[in-house]
């Protein structure tokens, strides 16, 4: 059965990261030579781990932070709740 782009999402880290299944490699790497889409979105996702790994620390404008740190909150409340 043909894979489809929504098949290979949850292998493109193991991918990114060069620890998987080289007969596997061999199949996404096809797939992103004909689909232009996975293909942005896995130069997206090297180009977030090189900035993770070596960008410079920005601070977020205070505003920002405590919309970010409520919503994270709201987030884990409803997923595990208050006393998690």
């Amino acid at each position: 059965m043909a894979r489809n782009c929504r098949d290979y999402i949850s292998d493109l880290n193991t991918y990114i990261d060069g620890e998987i299944d080289p007969e596997l490699c061999a199949e996404i790497e096809k797939h992103l030579g004909q689909c232009q889409n996975c293909s942005i979105m896995v130069d997206t996702m090297r180009k977030t781990v090189i900035l993770c790994r070596e960008g410079k620390a920005e601070p977020l404008p205070s505003s920002l932070e405590a919309k970010l740190s409520r919503m994270l909150k709201d987030r884990w409340e409803k997923k595990f709740g208050r006393n998690a």
